[in-house]
């Protein structure tokens, strides 16, 4: 059983002095709340998570236009295709698709709206919290320092997402001052994150059990390794003896662990399964838990099919919106457990009994439900293949995370689960820390794997293979190069919001070409700013190529 409790204390007074995460049309910078509150420790504590239940709506495959379907629907393993009379949706999911994306996109003013109030919800604890007195608020001196020090380390966190989607942006750190921000140069940004982060790490809590799910000294090095890995990208500089520094912070557990020591766990299913709050090595995650606190993930809306309850033997059916970009699923080899594990294909049959059929709904109405790995008009007999072709079982589908069963299965194997629908959503974890540690190795080695490197990625792996397997499949020097490194990255962090950045990183996301998608205009590797971010600040600069 979870025991998560710590994130929901004060959250009903949280959520009462802010309204829900819709409200996208007004300035982002002058959101808040309210100066009558801090006179207790459940207000304070209520006001330092309330940016968490929020980051949920930008960080995660929420339902929302964040940063995670912009970091994923404009790469190369994912896609939002039209499939029949469902998912055009004005043509969005093709311009992400396309990078053919205008400064008019809703979706991108959302996702900045989404950043910056979430911004704003640091930036007002911060302001009240650092003006008042801790008997005025009951708590203590160290509890002020650590609360101030959380909450700077997470407003960093924040304008590291900005910056990677929009490059040159504005810093507030007070709410409403200015009013109008100037546009800062990346490097501006890239230099206030490090500093902030730099500021605060030795005052945050190390990572723990009663810290999950919240930012600490874990959470704080593994973004000065995102922070260096792409500093080469993000200001011209590399910074990889830097990135392998605070790498080495986490890997030797330094900076704590939600359970103990961190470590890779020993399998490819723990950090992933309903108790994901189990593992050793999540840096980083945004909980829920549906007993406890009423709260549940939010992704299956974005990967479930119309009758996806059928095949998990849940209570959650989704959109039938987001699948495996054709070929994708062929880069995994058939003894890679992940392939037949986190990836869903083929016959469906209900999770009761395992035998009947789970029937498709659409174009195949009263027919088996089988997932294919091409998204076109098969029933037709096309052969076309793009965005605009898709039927209710185009593309292999998620099945990365699990979210439990609440039936028995066949015979009442397996019972149902006790922590149903309560994955906490990793946004880092230790084995993303083991690839950038053997990226900053490679690159420093002119792009040639050293014996560190290669057993980086040969331990985290390993887990994807039978020990029987596992002797054939092992990385050399000469086997890990970066076009490998790369392959296997989208492997092993599939659906987890990287392969943007990934793909800019290894100068792949405007020059290569994958399933329908063409090589783009270099000036796509940055978002454009909002216009109508720039309609209410004229003092706002439009990225090039705009």
């Amino acid at each position: 059983m979870k025991n998560k409790s710590i994130l929901y204390i004060g959250l009903v007074a949280a959520l009462s002095f802010s309204s829900a995460c819709t409200k996208l049309d007004e300035n982002a910078y002058d959101e808040l709340l309210t100066d009558d509150f801090y006179n207790n420790k459940t207000e304070v504590l209520s006001a330092v998570l309330r940016p968490y239940t929020h980051a949920g709506a930008w960080v995660t495959p929420s339902g929302q236009d964040g940063h995670w379907r912009a970091a994923e629907l404009s790469g190369d393993q994912l896609a939002w295709p039209t499939k029949g009379r469902h998912g055009e949706d004005g043509g969005k999911w093709k311009r992400l698709h396309y990078h053919t994306w205008t400064v008019d996109e809703s979706n991108l003013n959302n996702a900045w709206s989404l950043m910056y109030w979430g911004m704003g919800l640091c930036n007002d604890p911060i302001q009240n919290i650092e003006k008042r007195e801790v008997a005025s608020m009951g708590i203590t001196e160290q509890e002020k320092v650590e609360y101030l020090a959380e909450l700077k380390l997470l407003r960093a966190f924040h304008y590291l997402k900005l910056m990677d989607m929009y490059g040159n942006i504005p810093v507030v750190t007070k709410v409403g001052e200015p009013a109008q921000p100037e546009t800062l140069p990346r490097q501006e940004v890239f230099n206030f994150i490090e500093k902030e982060i730099k500021e605060n790490i030795d005052a945050a809590p190390k990572l723990s059990r009663a810290m999950m799910g919240r930012m600490t000294q874990a959470g704080a090095y593994a973004m000065l390794v995102e922070l260096y890995l792409n500093a080469e990208v993000w200001t011209g500089t590399p910074r990889w003896d830097d990135c392998i520094a605070a790498a080495d912070k986490l890997i030797t557990s330094q900076a704590g662990g939600q359970n103990g020591a961190m470590k890779l766990d020993a399998n490819i299913k723990d950090q992933f399964k309903p108790n994901n709050d189990l593992s050793n090595e999540v840096i980083f995650s945004l909980v829920t838990d549906y007993k406890l606190a009423n709260t549940q993930p939010s992704w299956p809306s974005e990967f479930y099919h119309f009758k996806q309850q059928e095949i998990y033997g849940g209570g959650r059916n989704g959109n039938d919106g987001i699948v495996v970009i054709p070929g994708v699923y062929t880069t995994f080899e058939d003894a890679d457990l992940r392939k037949s594990d986190w990836l869903l294909i083929g016959p469906m049959v209900k999770f009761s009994d395992g035998v009947t059929p789970v029937l498709a709904s659409e174009e195949y109405n009263g027919q088996q439900l089988t997932f294919v790995d091409n998204i076109r008009k098969n029933k037709s007999g096309s052969t076309v293949s793009n965005m605009s072709e898709g039927e209710e079982n185009s593309g292999v589908r998620f099945n990365k995370y699990k979210l439990g069963n609440q039936v028995a299965g066949p015979k009442g194997i397996p019972e149902p689960n006790l922590s149903y629908n309560s994955n906490d959503w990793n946004i880092y974890r230790l084995t993303w820390v083991y690839f950038a540690k053997a990226e900053a190795l490679m690159r420093k080695n002119g792009g040639t794997a050293n014996a560190e490197a290669v057993s980086l990625i040969n331990d985290t792996k390993k887990r994807a293979y039978t020990a029987e397997d596992w002797a054939l499949k092992a990385y050399t020097p000469a086997s890990l190069t970066m076009e490998e490194l790369l392959a296997e990255r989208g492997r092993e962090f599939i659906f987890e919001g990287f392969r943007r950045s990934d793909l800019i990183r290894f100068g792949k996301f405007t020059t290569a070409s994958w399933w329908d998608h063409q090589p783009t205009n270099a000036s796509r590797e940055l978002y454009p700013i909002p216009q109508r971010q720039i309609d209410l600040n004229n003092k706002l600069v439009q990225n090039p190529g705009y």
